[in-house]
Formats: structure tokens, sequence, C-alpha cells
């Protein structure tokens, strides 16, 4: 199956071919907000941005990257020759990432995948992504039909639901923390499944021993590879969708359960979402429902005139900045 997006960033001497050669080509000028030039070829739809960064859009996208981006602009050939040009991307490996750390209602939910060439293809075409590039209802599809393509042993879920999660933030008091213990079990758990996993990639977050201080005896032996942007990795990106596909069931359970319509993130809205249920259920539905370190939990209160204290002892934690 074609991809049909692709993008770019262009150094200045690649935005002016792309410029030169847009400008003299059979191509239809478009007015698109903050871009330098934006036309439409054939089946696709070229925005250069005004920051320098390329998005070629259209069933067409990737005939036009092939043929005219690539040999005119680029000066060099990427798409098709990925797994020559970086092997290790389909080679047996696996993926950690984590779903709902900065959302405000619901669990934290870390995932581990396992990948191989025969996964990794399968994957692609299934249209496994970075779950923050996929709308909620192609999480839903696409997580489940990873999950039933890797079976039970190749993939490895955490969640920590909200008490559990205010439970462990008392005792550790910092967020990345508990994220590479998250981390740190979903790796162990899956080499259970695939004892000779001979490494694993996950995002870069705080220091870069985090992880390898929370993984054990097992997981102690694997290579840990911790990188920014880490969701480019294949396995990675599975793991970001099947934890993101959790994620969402759990807080629509949460949903069910309080009669609300639960929302993502830690908005206005949200914030507004959280005064509601305490004023119907009381101070303490916030320690079964959210992740109580949040400031929002102090304005939740403060707009219902009540204090932390209400909470009992797991909801008195409060956030401190984290390494970055």
């Amino acid at each position: 199956m074609a991809k049909t997006s692709f993008s770019f960033v262009l150094n200045a001497d690649q935005q002016q071919r792309l410029k030169t050669l847009l400008e003299m080509g059979n191509y239809k000028p478009r007015q698109v907000p903050y871009t330098t030039i934006a036309v439409e070829a054939e089946d696709c739809m070229v925005n250069l941005y005004t920051s320098g960064k390329l998005l070629v859009q259209g069933k067409g996208a990737e005939d036009f990257v092939l043929f005219v981006l690539e040999p005119n602009v680029l000066m060099s050939a990427t798409v098709g020759y990925e797994e020559v040009l970086n092997p290790e991307s389909v080679a047996p490996h696996m993926g950690s990432d984590e779903s709902g750390k900065g959302d405000f209602f619901g669990p934290l939910v870390a995932c581990a995948v396992y990948v191989d060439p025969d996964l990794a293809h399968a994957m692609q075409e299934l249209g496994v992504k970075d779950c923050k590039k996929l709308t909620d209802k192609a999480v839903f599809f696409i997580g489940k039909r990873t999950r039933e393509l890797l079976g039970l042993k190749r993939y490895a879920i955490v969640s920590i639901g909200p008490e559990a999660y205010n439970r462990l933030y008392f005792k550790m008091r910092n967020v990345n923390t508990l994220l590479a213990w998250a981390h740190a079990r979903c790796i162990e758990n899956l080499l259970e499944g695939v004892p000779d996993c001979p490494r694993a990639v996950a995002d870069q977050f705080g220091s870069e021993q985090l992880i390898k201080r929370a993984l054990m005896k097992k997981g102690s032996k694997i290579k840990l590879e911790q990188h920014h942007k880490a969701e480019s990795d294949i396995a990675v990106a599975a793991a970001s969708v099947i934890a993101r596909e959790s994620f969402l069931r759990q807080i629509q359970r949460i949903g069910e359960q309080h009669g609300i319509e639960v929302q993502k993130g830690a908005s206005d809205q949200v914030r507004q979402t959280a005064i509601d249920l305490v004023k119907k259920e009381g101070p303490g539905v916030l320690v079964k429902t959210c992740k109580c370190h949040f400031r929002t939990t102090d304005l939740v209160l403060e707009a219902c005139g009540a204090t932390r204290e209400q909470l009992g002892e797991y909801g008195q934690a409060t956030s401190r900045p984290t390494t970055k």
C-alpha cells in the first residue's frame, strides 16, 4: 500500500530548488497559511512552510516524492530504501511507549512490543504509526488488529489506574521515576515471551539511567537504547498505539461508572468536568479517577471549597519540576 503522506525538513538550498521547480512546472498554485509556496500536483498537495518543513499529501504523494522530489530536490533516494539504510529498524527488537502521562483523568499505561522483519512489514501494512498522528477511531481499529497480529506473548502492558498511580506517585514523587518503573516492568514482562530479544528502544525522558536502574535481573542483560522521537521506530509506534487504545478504553469505563463524559488532557474543559464530578460525589472521587499531583487538582478543589486534606494520604503529593 502506497504511503499518502510525507514530511521533510529542507535546508535553504533544497527550498530554493523546490520553489524553482514548482514555479516552472505545470502545478496549480494554492493559498495556504504560513507557506512560502503551495501547489496542487498530480493527485497530491505540496506545501513548503516558512519553517522549512515540506508536506506532501494525497494518493499521488509517493510518486511525487520518488520521481520529482528525490532526484531534483533532495538529491538522494530514501523512500523504499528505509530498511537498506537502517536495517536495525526491522531487525528483532522491542520498543516501549506510554499513554496518559499528560491526562488528568485516567490511568498511565505503558506497553512494550516485539517486532521482527515479518511483524514489522505486517504492521506497516496495518498503518501502524505514532498514536499522536492517529484519530481515536484509528487507534481503536489499528490497536486491536496489532494485538491480534502479535498474539499474547509478543506485547506486554502495564496499566496503572488512578488509585495505584496516586499511591506510587506519593512514594516516588517524580513522574519520570514512575515512568521508568512502568517501562522497565513492560520490558521485563515481555522478555518472558521473547527471552532472546537482543535490544529495547524507548523514548528519551529524564536521565538515561532511570529505566536501566529500574530493570531487574532478566532485563538488565538487554541492550537499552533511548532516543528523542523514538516513535519513528515501528516497535515503539506499535507500543504507542496499543498503550493509547488501552488508555482510551479505560477512560471510557471511568465515564460510564460515574455518568460523565471524560475529557482527555488537562484543559479548562477537563477541569470543569472534574469540578462537576466533585460536586456530585465529593472530593475523594479525584483519587479514584485522576492524577492528583496535577495542579488541576488544586484548582478543582478551590472551585468546590475543598482542600487536599479531604483526599486522604495519597492525594497530598503535588508535582515538582522533572528533569528533561
